[in-house]
């Protein structure tokens, strides 16, 4: 599977963390940036370009990071067939929803609100966690309608 990570300047540092982490995992993963912290960066020109790579590629994830997580999973929804769901703390049952119940490709990761090591578990449920399908297939598709 192919991860595409990106984050603005607030996730950077976990971006770059993470991206060591799923490469020892042997993961082979694509960084659409930031490259460097740069206060002024916009995450949209990050996030959608990850987006759009997760829709080209099926099978494939994404996962962005900035301060709340919000505005990232905004921009990676712009891309008609991507669905981002925000992580930022709390129950990992949201994440693991997300995928089960609603397919989602993309999890957005709120760096001020979250620690590196929870950040890390929410990854990796939802790199692990399976689309239940059945039910939840239907109300996904009417998504893309």
């Amino acid at each position: 599977m192919t991860i595409y990570l990106a984050s603005d300047h607030a996730g950077f540092s976990f971006k770059e963390q993470l991206h060591e982490h799923l490469l020892s995992l042997g993961y082979v993963v694509e960084d659409c940036g930031a490259f460097h912290k740069d206060p002024e960066d916009d995450y949209p020109d990050f996030v959608i370009p990850a987006s759009l790579k997760v829709l080209e590629n099926p099978g494939s994830r994404g996962i962005v990071i900035g301060g709340s997580g919000q505005g990232e999973a905004m921009a990676a929804n712009k891309v008609k067939g991507v669905r981002a769901a925000v992580y930022y703390g709390g129950s990992l049952d949201i994440v693991r929803l997300a995928r089960a119940h609603n397919n989602a490709t993309v999890l957005s990761l709120g760096a001020r609100f979250v620690s590196l090591e929870e950040a890390v578990e929410a990854v990796h449920i939802f790199l692990e966690q399976p689309f239940e399908q059945g039910r939840h297939e239907r109300r996904v598709g009417k998504l893309e309608e």
